[in-house]
């Protein structure tokens, strides 16, 4: 789950929250999963991944998204993660070298690369035939 999906966890021991109230270490229920989210987009690194897991409370961080697991996990095919891994190594892609490293049509590419757009992991650069695409900042 990320903060964009849910704001909340739910507390499963109000009685353990108490104690750490009362103990100066926690404001109140939820303020650190924003603050560290916040934290993460202030130094300009991904959200982290917040879950319950096996009884706990597990947060993943990570130092990139731009890798196989995770860009497959935003719904991205194998032809879209060759290309972010393209983009993330030469710094762009356009839409010919798209076309070349996945084999596509020119209208397959522009529907490929119009899907990662959306999705935000690819920011359109230029206009035109000089079209090219870089990766979106992360933490931001």
């Amino acid at each position: 789950m990320t903060l964009r999906e849910s704001q909340t966890v739910e507390l499963k021991d109000k009685l353990v929250a108490m104690v750490f109230y009362y103990a100066g270490l926690i404001e109140k229920w939820g303020t650190g999963t924003t603050n560290i989210a916040d934290a993460c987009r202030a130094q300009g690194v991904p959200e982290p991944e917040f879950k319950e897991e096996a009884g706990g409370f597990c947060v993943t961080f990570w130092k990139d998204i731009y890798n196989e697991t995770y860009l497959s996990k935003l719904g991205l095919n194998d032809r879209q993660v060759r290309a972010v891994l393209y983009a993330k190594e030469k710094g762009s892609i356009t839409n010919r070298e798209y076309r070349e490293i996945t084999g596509l049509s020119d209208e397959g590419a522009r529907l490929d690369i119009r899907q990662m757009v959306e999705k935000g992991v690819l920011v359109p650069k230029g206009k035109g035939r000089s079209t090219c695409y870089v990766l979106r900042r992360t933490g931001h």
